[in-house]
């Protein structure tokens, strides 16, 4: 498992390429850009095509070279294999027929943007692209909406305004970045509210390029005021009695039973 540069192509390791120049055989999500990193490095590897459209053949080639004593090495068009792209059914094929299994590590997208963003990064959760579609993407999103995590997703220029807009929406105003085209000429990173950066990219238009857009963890759950607990309390009481009614309480906005069944004691003496 071979990272190539996600842009720069300085950002190659030396073993990178002396792996990439050592085995009998490379796999490409797209030769087209494979063979130009190759170029660049003076390597004339032989170079064969495995994406996601690949059939199970494609990928038995390359481990029954394995099993013979051949070194073949995956990459993806940037980055690490397998973040975002094929791979994880040959690794886990590879792996099930006891092959040897070695990564070269080296650059990645995701984390590259996650060390700029200036949003916490003790605790991450990669997401992939939302959903094309505004109810999936929707869906996908309330799903991670109280994850105690940032959170990383890739997404495409003309779908960034929008997507931002939904996550502004489903996860709350959120502090956030958007990186595009990292370690190239161009590179740029916005830093904002999840609002701030929609309406930044609905008015300016589709950015060009690779992003990245990182969204920090949720805030703290905001503290119910003693009046509404109160107002909770009474009604629960009196629905249900002071027992019950104190765990219902409590269990509707995570507070101790047992400090909402003493408080209850002190209401009744109040109304009475």
């Amino acid at each position: 498992m071979v990272s190539t540069p996600i842009g720069n192509l300085s950002d190659v390791t030396h073993r990178a390429a002396a792996t990439l120049g050592a085995v009998s055989l490379i796999l490409a999500e797209d030769t087209r850009v494979t063979r130009k990193l190759l170029s660049a490095l003076g390597i004339s590897g032989k170079l064969a095509s495995y994406h996601d459209h690949s059939g199970p053949e494609a990928g038995q080639r390359a481990l029954d070279l394995i099993a013979a004593g051949a070194a073949v090495a995956l990459v993806s068009d940037a980055g690490t294999p397998l973040v975002s792209d094929p791979g994880y059914r040959l690794v886990r094929s590879a792996i099930a027929q006891g092959l040897k299994v070695i990564p070269v590590p080296g650059a990645s997208a995701p984390i590259a943007a996650l060390s700029a963003s200036g949003l916490p990064s003790d605790r991450f959760l990669f997401a992939g692209f939302p959903p094309a579609k505004a109810a999936a993407r929707r869906s996908a999103l309330a799903a991670l909406k109280d994850t105690p995590a940032t959170l990383i997703f890739f997404e495409t220029g003309p779908r960034l305004a929008e997507s931002l807009a939904a996550m502004a929406a489903t996860l709350g105003d959120r502090p956030a970045a958007v990186a595009r085209e990292m370690t190239k000429l161009f590179e740029e990173f916005r830093r904002g509210s999840l609002q701030e950066l929609a309406a930044h990219y609905d008015a300016a238009g589709a950015p060009k390029g690779e992003i990245v857009v990182v969204v920090g963890p949720p805030g703290p759950a905001e503290q119910p005021s003693e009046d509404a607990v109160d107002a909770a309390l009474r009604a629960a009481i009196l629905e249900s009695g002071l027992k019950a009614g104190a765990k219902a309480v409590a269990a509707q906005f995570g507070l101790s039973a047992q400090a909402l069944y003493a408080r209850g004691l002190a209401l009744k003496d109040e109304d009475a």
